[in-house]
C-alpha cells in the first residue's frame, strides 16, 4: 500500500475514533468507553454507533446540499 493511502486510513480512523469518543460523551458513556477493563454492554456500543452513524448522515446530506446549491449557483452564474 502506498505511503498516501496508509496516511489516508489512518486519518479516516482518527476522525472516526474522534466521532466515537464525542458521541460517547454526547451519551455520557465516555467513562464506559474509556476504562479498558470494562467492557460495553450490546445497547451501550448500539447507542454509540447508531447515533455515529445519524451524524455521518446528516454530514454527508449537507455536503450533498451545499454541492447542489454550489452547481445551481455556478448554473445560474452560466446562464446570465
Amino acid at each position: 500500500m502506498s505511503h498516501k493511502k496508509d496516511n489516508d486510513r489512518l486519518r479516516t480512523e482518527r476522525q472516526l475514533d474522534k466521532l466515537k469518543w464525542e458521541t460517547a460523551k454526547e451519551l455520557g458513556l465516555e467513562d464506559d468507553l474509556g476504562n479498558a477493563g470494562d467492557e460495553l454492554t450490546t445497547g451501550e456500543a448500539g447507542k454509540i454507533g447508531g447515533n455515529m452513524v445519524r451524524k455521518l448522515v446528516k454530514a454527508g446530506e449537507k455536503a450533498l446540499a451545499e454541492e447542489g446549491e454550489r452547481k445551481a449557483r455556478l448554473n445560474l452564474q452560466d446562464e446570465l
